[in-house]
């Protein structure tokens, strides 16, 4: 069963969660942005992940960086396996820093088909599941892809998402689904109404007593996702920042009542290996309180 305290914090605490669950594909973007050029590694992985596992942890032990404002963080499989503190990162971020622990647990998507990009085949998940709940995480976090309107693409999505919800429950773990509708996706209006449509049958197929939470693209109509929160059967929806600027990010966000950020590339915007601690530590803290006031008090810096 999940801890009571972290089920109360993500159920209803004012704040956001901190997206920092770049994996493979995404990791020598994130370094680059950071300052770290690719000839730094040289193709070296483990260095790569060493690499983004000291930027993370940099993160985590800012002190903007706590349940305050910051209710929970994603993590990549490999941080949630390492340390930070002298601890595993689960273990330091909730008992030191406040936040509830989160996983990855997605493979990558598969290649475009019928409008949209499904997960791909995730052999090890009961594994890591098993490993994830042991370290005292909370929660999963799984991402697939829609490219275009189409109501048998969203609906092949939403099936995948809730079947493998079920068997991200049965480990006693909470689980994030993350249809993401591309920004750049033909009629994105319209792949939003059906994806709602499509969310609200899901819902209606869980079990009784059965908890999700959803991470969704920032919708183009403002409180689209309304009725979502409403429902007993989802415990929060957040939004994912998907290519915007922090900026615009944040002003679309303070447009959706009761959505909370779960950014990842708008919350890390502008942090720098090169920067002093108090530079770092300043910048995140700023970048934390606009996140934080688009997210709880909905004004946009």
């Amino acid at each position: 069963m999940p801890n009571e305290q972290m089920t109360a914090q993500m159920s209803s605490k004012g704040g956001f969660i901190a997206a920092l669950d770049q994996s493979g594909g995404s990791t020598p973007g994130a370094l680059r942005l950071y300052g770290i050029p690719d000839s730094e590694y040289a193709g070296d992985e483990a260095k790569m992940y060493q690499l983004m596992h000291e930027f993370r942890v940099r993160i985590m032990s800012a002190p903007a960086f706590t349940g305050a404002k910051v209710i929970a963080a994603i993590l990549f499989e490999r941080t949630m396996d390492g340390q930070a503190g002298g601890k595993p990162v689960p273990s330091f971020l909730w008992e030191d820093r406040g936040v509830v622990p989160i996983v990855k647990v997605d493979k990558g998507l598969e290649a475009d088909k019928d409008g949209v990009q499904l997960m791909k085949p995730m052999p090890g998940l009961d594994a890591l599941l098993a490993r994830a709940a042991k370290l005292g995480v909370f929660g999963t976090k799984m991402r697939s892809v829609i490219n275009h309107a189409s109501k048998s693409g969203i609906a092949a999505i939403v099936k995948q998402q809730f079947e493998v919800g079920e068997q991200i429950a049965g480990h006693g773990l909470v689980p994030i689904l993350e249809p993401e509708v591309s920004i750049k996706a033909t009629d994105k209006a319209g792949a939003e109404a059906i994806l709602l449509d499509e969310l609200t049958k899901g819902l209606d197929g869980l079990p009784a007593g059965r908890q999700v939470m959803f991470k969704l693209t920032l919708p183009d109509a403002p409180d689209l996702y309304a009725p979502l929160m409403k429902d007993k059967r989802v415990m929060r929806v957040v939004a994912l920042s998907g290519g915007y600027t922090r900026t615009d990010a944040c002003k679309k966000l303070a447009q959706n009542h009761g959505m909370i950020a779960s950014f990842s590339r708008a919350l890390t915007e502008g942090l720098k290996r090169s920067m002093s601690d108090a530079e770092f530590d300043k910048a995140l803290g700023d970048a934390i309180a606009e996140i934080y006031g688009a997210s709880v008090d909905k004004v946009a810096a």
